[in-house]
This record gives structure tokens, C-alpha cells and sequence, in this order.
């Protein structure tokens, strides 16, 4: 049997704090049934005082260890996947996760695709694993709090008023004999790199200055621009990496059992699916957690196998996307191995 990369736990958490459409409609001054039917908002969850972005990445990776049934001294590295807003600015999330979660023998580093990194983050993982002889279980693990460097009164970045925070992991392991990892594809679009920034704190502006501060957020340099642009080519971007990532797994959409997509607008998503083939029931709408970044997946992987949405034998396809621009998409062949692998 041909080498192969398995899903063999997932772990996920939630801060205590939740924010109801209703607070987001009154913090945002956007009705509330927009907010609940257009944005596909019911709430989100938000960072408490501990929630530091490697807590969140931190309490995930025990739920996905546990899951696993593996011992954290069977790691043997860590990769930080969430996101660049982290505890300290310049510092690694890797070491921390590993130290907590008490992987004494992984080694670790810290990779980032924004909202694409999970995804990503599988493509990194599976490559290493097979190219290297002793690498043999790895953790992705992600704190997401971006909601941070939201200003929910600036309206040009309103698409990003769904976003909540979480943590997510996934334990992956060599010749695991299920849930598979197959085809992955990803593709950048560098025009939008300088479009959505926040536009302090950097090395385009430093030293920070005390007025900086009420720049610390999300900022679109041209909005219509933007838009019109992003509207133009995002969805065919998504099923571009859909598509890519079938063919190299040696499928086609007529394969696709479950979608698990990042969550954005809910006619975005229902297009998607109507695209795709799709009904509602093969995918999960985040609506009662927002846009939780490289999170997403995981959390439409939790709901789909909790709803009995995902079975042995289907074909299930994780998307994302990120600011700057990444489209990403991975291929999951769920449950026991049934066949021989090929990509």
C-alpha cells in the first residue's frame, strides 16, 4: 500500500463569550435580519481576557490529542497554523503549543496562508510527513483572534464584521488507514497584497507613533476598487482549487460528498453548493459562529460527522480563503481505507 497522511483527531474551542446578532447589529448599526440574513450571522464567538491566541490554539490541540488516542510524546512536530496576530508580535506560537501541550519530542515552527492556513497547513504537513522517513504524527494546531483588528464602525471592511475567534487542531498520522489526505491546490492573487491592511504597526510605518493606535484595524485603501475586483474573480478562484484538487485526487464534483467551506455571506454559499451540484444537508452553514478564519474547516468537519453528514467512504472537500488573496481547497477521502491511494 502506497504511503499515505490520515486525519487521525480532531479538537476544537470556543471562547465563553458570545455576541447575538442583535449586539452585533447595535455595535455595527446594521439592522439586525441583515446581519442574520444577508451576512449569515446568528452570533460569534469573542476573546475573553484569556483567550490569548495560543490559549485558544492550546485548548483545541488537547481536545484533538484526546481524540486521537495519542500520547503528546508521539509527536513528533508541531506546526502553527493560525493566525499572525498572536500573544507577542516577532514570536513563535510553535514552542509555546509544544511546551503546554508537553510534546517533548516534536520539533515546531510557525506557517502562515491567513484564512487559506489550515488548508495549507495539510499541504505542508502531508509533504513532510512522506518525505521524511521519521516523521510520523504531526499536530496542525490554530488560535484565530483577527476580530481584534475589526472596527465594526469602519463600513468599507463590513465583510469582515462575521469574524469570531476559536481554536482548532488536527492530529495527522502516517499510513493512518483512513481519512485520508489527497489532492490539494491552492493559487494567490498578489494584486490584492496592499488592498485590506492594517495600515500601522509595520515596517511601512515605523516607528509607532501614539496616533497609530486608532489605526490599529483593517483598512481597504480603495473599497470600490476592491469590491469590484474581488467580485470579479473570487468565485471562480474557489472553484478553480476545487476542481484542481479533485483532479489531482483523481475525482470530479460528481464525487463530492461534503463541503466543508469557510464560512462568508449566505448567498455566496448557496451559489456554491448549487454549482457544485450540492444540497444544503452536504455542507454546514457557520452561522451560529461566524468566520472563525483557518478555523472553519475544522469546525464544518466537527458538525458534519456530529450530524452524520459525513460517512465512511465519502469524498469530502475542505475550502478557504485568505486576505491578500489565497484560494485553497484539500481533498478528504473519510473514514476506513477501502481502496488503493492515488493522487
Amino acid at each position: 500500500m502506497q504511503d499515505h497522511v490520515g486525519i487521525a483527531g480532531i479538537g476544537t474551542y470556543l471562547p465563553k463569550r458570545y455576541m447575538t446578532a442583535k449586539e452585533l447589529a447595535s455595535l455595527t448599526g446594521i439592522d439586525e435580519a441583515v446581519i442574520v440574513e444577508k451576512f449569515g450571522v446568528k452570533g460569534k464567538y469573542v476573546p475573553g481576557e484569556e483567550d490569548t491566541t495560543s490559549h485558544m490554539g492550546v485548548m483545541a490541540a488537547r481536545e484533538a490529542i484526546k481524540n486521537a488516542g495519542v500520547d503528546p510524546s508521539e509527536i513528533d512536530v508541531v506546526i502553527w497554523n493560525g493566525a499572525q496576530h498572536k500573544d507577542y508580535p516577532c514570536w513563535l506560537a510553535c514552542t509555546k503549543v509544544a511546551h503546554e501541550i508537553n510534546a517533548t519530542r516534536a520539533w515546531a515552527f510557525d506557517m502562515e496562508a491567513m484564512c487559506g492556513s489550515m488548508i495549507v497547513g495539510l499541504q505542508v504537513a502531508r509533504s513532510l510527513m512522506l518525505s521524511e522517513k521519521n516523521v510520523n504524527t504531526v499536530l496542525l494546531v490554530s488560535g484565530y483572534r483577527n476580530v481584534d483588528l475589526v472596527n465594526h464602525k469602519y463600513k468599507p471592511t463590513s465583510f469582515m464584521f462575521d469574524i469570531g475567534a476559536s481554536g482548532a487542531a488536527l492530529v495527522l498520522k502516517k499510513n493512518h488507514g483512513a481519512n485520508v489526505v489527497l489532492g490539494v491546490s491552492s493559487i494567490v492573487d498578489g494584486s490584492f497584497a496592499e488592498d485590506c491592511i492594517v495600515p500601522v504597526g509595520g515596517t511601512k510605518r515605523w516607528p509607532i507613533k501614539t496616533e497609530d493606535l486608532n489605526e490599529y484595524y483593517f483598512h481597504l485603501v480603495d473599497p470600490e476598487a476592491f469590491k469590484e475586483k474581488l467580485n470579479r474573480v473570487t468565485l471562480n478562484n474557489f472553484y478553480f482549487v476545487i476542481d484542481d484538487a479533485l483532479r489531482k485526487s483523481g475525482l470530479s464534483r460528481k464525487d463530492i460528498s461534503y463541503l466543508a467551506i469557510l464560512h462568508f455571506k449566505r448567498s455566496a454559499h448557496l451559489e456554491v453548493l448549487t454549482q457544485l451540484g450540492l444540497r444544503e444537508d452536504q455542507s454546514f452553514y457557520l452561522e451560529d459562529y461566524g468566520h472563525m478564519g483557518q478555523n472553519d474547516q475544522v469546525f464544518s468537519l466537527q458538525e458534519g460527522l456530529k450530524l452524520g453528514r459525513i460517512k465512511d467512504g465519502d469524498v469530502v472537500v475542505l475550502v478557504g480563503a485568505g486576505v491578500g488573496w489565497t484560494w485553497n481547497a484539500a481533498v478528504v477521502r473519510w473514514g476506513r481505507i477501502r481502496e488503493p491511494i492515488s493522487w
